[in-house]
């Protein structure tokens, strides 16, 4: 075991929806400041199982499992996603000595002090794995979604500390009858730094810097790092209200639906950038997908949300509308046809207001406590280790 100050981690992603890898990164570049002395190493869940991966097999290593999925969010096939997502989880099962012998080769290859996973699915997997050849390494889930998908996503029946980001998460950690001192609440999802950075002093100007109406309610559209056609329809509605609104769209990677929104009036189709949370600081509310990663950030920045809740919603993003509501951060539609009558009932009887004031009671701090658990813990293990080794007998 090493010194704290010489602490070695790692933090297991995938990039299967892009939002465990954002988290992992935004994690270490927070420990970079705070503990530089920590070393901090990405491993990417998908690339260790490879081996094992049967698409990729099939497709004589063309096409990943994490590729076929994130192909589905691309096209928006997101329909039945349920039974897809326990036949991953039958899959896994399957194949767990495969898999669980993959990992432990790279447990004997490899000394952590500490291992982080941030993604669901392979939490029993990695957990029984680490264990077999480094009994001693505590193992720590970060849930990257406001709650669990049981059975077997995010919470498994195992002696592990789970990091929760709301009260459900913890009291569904507390009915898998988790021991209390592995259950850490923080106060929210993991946000990248630049959302606690870079403060707008003048919106009106800067908003005309991007070629907006300074004085317009204001809507920023978003669907992910590849975007979505649906974001013409949204903004063709948003030109019916009965008052003036302009919008901003992210369109990420999709070249096609920047193009198709380029020449509309009152809409600011943006591309590929790093700069989203400067395109928020100019919005008054947002309209996307309620995935946990888009709509924590939206509410950090504080802009309402106004989601969609249908068969096309993902199993583990449908807990997130019930939440909106408890917290009575925005609205919730069936359908994005609705988008319209939903932005109405926001402008109504100081509703935005209402909803804006709400978000800045979430307070979400939890890029910066998780650091301070994890050193905590390895602090605990350190304390821990030296009395053993303190006992008569030890060497």
């Amino acid at each position: 075991m090493q010194p704290l100050n010489r602490l070695s981690l790692q933090f297991i992603y995938f990039d299967a929806g892009g939002g465990h890898r954002s988290a992992a990164i935004a994690l270490r570049q927070v420990i970079a400041q705070r503990y530089p002395s920590w070393q901090v190493d990405l491993v990417n869940l998908q690339e260790l199982l490879r081996p094992v991966d049967p698409v990729f097999r099939v497709t004589k290593r063309r096409v990943s499992s994490e590729g076929v999925y994130n192909g589905m969010l691309k096209r928006g096939w997101t329909y039945g996603s349920l039974p897809l997502l326990r036949g991953l989880q039958a899959g896994i099962k399957l194949r767990s000595p495969q898999i669980e012998a993959v990992l432990e080769d790279h447990w004997h290859q490899t000394d952590p002090d500490l291992v982080v996973s941030l993604i669901p699915n392979f939490n029993g997997v990695l957990f029984r794995s680490l264990r077999n050849v480094r009994p001693d390494v505590p193992y720590v889930t970060v849930m990257t979604d406001i709650a669990d998908r049981p059975p077997h996503f995010w919470q498994e029946e195992q002696d592990q500390f789970i990091i929760c980001g709301s009260d459900r998460a913890v009291e569904q950690a507390r009915m898998k009858l988790y021991r209390p001192d592995r259950i850490l609440r923080v106060s929210g999802m993991v946000l990248k730094p630049d959302f606690y950075q870079g403060e707008i002093k003048d919106r009106r100007a800067e908003r005309q810097k991007q070629g907006l109406n300074p004085d317009l309610p204001t809507a920023l559209i978003m669907f992910g790092g590849n975007g979505s056609k649906i974001a013409i329809d949204i903004v063709e509605d948003l030109e019916r209200l009965p008052f003036k609104m302009q919008s901003i769209v992210m369109c990420g990677n999709n070249q096609s639906l920047k193009q198709a929104l380029a020449q509309r009036d009152l809409c600011l189709a943006v591309g590929f950038t790093d700069r989203v949370p400067d395109y928020m600081r100019l919005a008054d509310f947002f309209i996307g997908k309620p995935g946990p990663g888009s709509i924590s950030e939206a509410l950090h920045i504080g802009l309402p949300v106004i989601v969609e809740r249908n068969r096309r919603t993902m199993p583990q993003e449908q807990y997130n509308t019930e939440w909106i509501t408890e917290k009575n951060v925005g609205l919730v539609v069936k359908d994005f046809r609705q988008i319209t009558d939903a932005v109405i009932a926001l402008f109504k009887n100081n509703g935005l207001e209402k909803f804006q004031k709400n978000a800045s009671l979430l307070n979400n701090r939890a890029l910066f406590e998780i650091p301070e658990i994890l050193a905590r813990l390895m602090s605990v293990r350190n304390e821990t280790e030296y009395l053993l080794s303190s006992e008569p007998g030890c060497q």
